[in-house]
């Protein structure tokens, strides 16, 4: 049986790869200002399903199915469906800000799944602080990553130009700490425990 983490990956892949030559429906699915001013919200949602371009994809899931994979067990103790509730929320949530700061600009478009993967990578940094993540090759421990990984996107947020929605990462990485949060009260007890005991294990 498929797990829901493949489950995901299947369907963006299955609805991301033929949108690569089918500008229709990347149109039909994008996150787009004025449609949704004009009652598309589904848009919020669909534009987690499709990419720039097949690295934009690869990085995406390729990163969720690490993290994804780690994290169904944990999610899904609080309900069977919980892991793909907060994936799919966490799209949905992120890309809210983007959404009202650019509601009147009608030259913004925006894609892919950042915003949900970003939710994942953040629960399993909640839960594994001082787990050793692999950037580009290099070790380094989850809750430093997380740190730059902030400290970075809100700097490129600001500065823009390079048609990358930052703000979603930003906003599904807090989607992923407030799932941790509200689903199991003794998270943030966990995580302050596991901080005062660094652990590197590069």
């Amino acid at each position: 049986m498929l797990s829901q983490t493949l489950i995901i990956i299947i369907i963006t892949c299955l609805v991301s790869i033929p949108a690569f030559t089918n500008r229709k429906m990347i149109n039909d699915l994008i996150m787009y200002p004025p449609s949704i001013k004009q009652g598309q919200y589904y848009r919020l949602l669909t534009h987690g399903f499709i990419h720039a371009d097949y690295m934009h994809l690869l990085f995406n899931m390729l990163t969720l199915y690490f993290f994804g994979a780690a994290l169904e067990k944990y999610f899904n103790q609080f309900g069977q469906l919980t892991f793909i509730i907060v994936y799919l929320l966490a799209i949905i949530i992120s890309s809210i800000p983007s959404y009202i700061k650019n509601r009147n600009n009608s030259g913004y478009m925006s894609l892919g799944a950042s915003g949900g993967v970003s939710a994942i990578l953040f629960s399993f940094i909640m839960l594994q602080p001082w787990a050793t993540l692999q950037i580009f090759f290099i070790p380094c421990p989850a809750i430093i990553f997380a740190v730059v990984y902030l400290v970075y996107s809100q700097y490129m947020s600001k500065k823009g130009g390079d048609n990358v929605n930052h703000d979603a990462h930003i906003w599904g990485a807090v989607c992923g700490v407030a799932a941790v949060l509200i689903l199991d009260r003794n998270s943030l007890g966990n995580f302050i425990e596991k901080i005062q005991q660094p652990a590197f294990n590069f």
